[in-house]
Order: C-alpha cells, then sequence, then structure tokens
C-alpha cells in the first residue's frame, strides 16, 4: 500500500508551504509547455492534487481528468472555480485505472518518487503508457539527487533555508531512498513533515519508459527548455508512445 502523507493538515496550507510553486509565472510555463504537447488533449493528471496545474490548463479549452491517492487534495481542488469541468479517481496512480485514452499524461513536482520501489515506478510507467493514445506523451519532473554534495561520513543535505520553511534531504545511499524533511513556521508555530522518496536518475527512468514500451522524446533542464546538462538540478523529460 502506498502511504498518503498529504492529509487535510497539509492539504489546506498547501499553497502557504510552498508558495513558489503557484506562482503564477511559474504556472504559465509549465501549463505553456503541458499545453503545446497535448494539443486538443485529452490529458490525464496523475497525482493532480489541489489542481494547480490542471485547472489553468483545463481553462486552455483542454479536457483534463486527474488521478489522486489524497481525498484531503482533492477536496481542496473542488472548492476551486472550474474544477466541477475535471473527474479526479482516487486512488494509487501506479495502479489505477481510468475508462479512456489520452494524447498527454503528465506527473511533476517530484511525485514519481513517492513510489518508493523500483517496481512501483516502473508499474506508474506502464499505467501512464496504458492509458496514452498513439503518439501520446508522459511528461515527467524531477529533481537530480545532491548526492555530488556529500562529503564521506555526511547524509544531510539542505535543499530549502528561508525564514518561514527549512528543508534538508536525508540520504540512504544503500536503499536509494532520500527522507525529505520540512520544518515550517506557519502562524506562530513550528510545523514539520518528513517524507521518503526513491530518487532517480534521467537513465533508470529511460529504462523504465523502455519497459513500458515508450521511447525518449525530449529532455530539458526546466520547463523553459533549458538545455539539461550535468549541472542541471533537476529534468523535464517527456517519452512518447509509438503511433
Amino acid at each position: 500500500m502506498v502511504r498518503d502523507y498529504f492529509d487535510e493538515r497539509i492539504a489546506k496550507s498547501y499553497e502557504a508551504r510552498w508558495p513558489e510553486v503557484v506562482d503564477p509565472a511559474v504556472v504559465a510555463t509549465i501549463v505553456d509547455f503541458l499545453a503545446q504537447l497535448a494539443g486538443r488533449g485529452p490529458a490525464l493528471e496523475l497525482a493532480i492534487g489541489t489542481g494547480r496545474i490542471a485547472l489553468p490548463l483545463s481553462r486552455r479549452g483542454i479536457p483534463v481528468q486527474g488521478i489522486e491517492l489524497s481525498a484531503a487534495m482533492a477536496d481542496e481542488m473542488r472548492k476551486k472555480p472550474g474544477a466541477e469541468k475535471i473527474l479526479v479517481t482516487k486512488g494509487d496512480m501506479a495502479l489505477t485505472k481510468v475508462d479512456k485514452t489520452f494524447q498527454l499524461v503528465y506527473l511533476i513536482a517530484n511525485s514519481i518518487a513517492n513510489l518508493t520501489t523500483q517496481d512501483a515506478q516502473v508499474s506508474c510507467f506502464e499505467n501512464a503508457a496504458d492509458h496514452l493514445e498513439p503518439g501520446g506523451c508522459f511528461v515527467i519532473e524531477l529533481y537530480i539527487p545532491a548526492l555530488r554534495q556529500l562529503p564521506p561520513g555526511q547524509t544531510v543535505v539542505p535543499f530549502t533555508l528561508r525564514p518561514t520553511h527549512l528543508g534538508f534531504e536525508e540520504y540512504d545511499v544503500a536503499s536509494q531512498i532520500a527522507y525529505s524533511h520540512h520544518y515550517w513556521h506557519l502562524d506562530g508555530e513550528w510545523d514539520t513533515l518528513s517524507v521518503p522518496f526513491r530518487y532517480v536518475w534521467p537513465s533508470e527512468l529511460d529504462l523504465m519508459a523502455r519497459i513500458a514500451g515508450l521511447t525518449l522524446r525530449e529532455r530539458w533542464a526546466n520547463w523553459s527548455r533549458d538545455p539539461f546538462t550535468s549541472e542541471s538540478t533537476r529534468h523535464v523529460s517527456v517519452w512518447e508512445k509509438a503511433g
């Protein structure tokens, strides 16, 4: 069973905890990228969350559906204008099916790493491929593990150092698991969240895609399509299903 870390406490304060991800300029760049791939759609978002991308993509006239494990996150989306146009199926993104195929399936904000076994991640690729129309694309956004920053004997790397949000990644290299530890100062009090991720290199994702019958089409350092290099800290990858 996949554990749901995004309960009502997190869902209701999601935008306050991660204000950078709901910045209008950030959202617009992501939506532009996805809309170009989707064409007239339809599109399926795995781990649709509170709808920060699905809702503006839907407003572009692209039919969007979603799969979401967290009922609390989906409930927050339903409170927003336009949510009535988006059908959300509750379930595990690696296994849950909807009775439809799509021109675009996308999984962003490091969400593939929430699946903490290789088998589950492969299953997610296979599930995405099963939902794609011939010629359709699967898009993933994922961070690059910061292992180059670890000197001998050290296991923790900071990734966010702000007055209201401290974040530290704790790496267990033997198991390929990273524990993200968050500390927020909200409404005058400190709150914490620790979540395990299975970090994955782009090359391993490409092998998962091949297992699922997908081929790498393009890879970028970000949604603005800057070149992906050895210094990139994240990537946006697009795999295509044969037409």
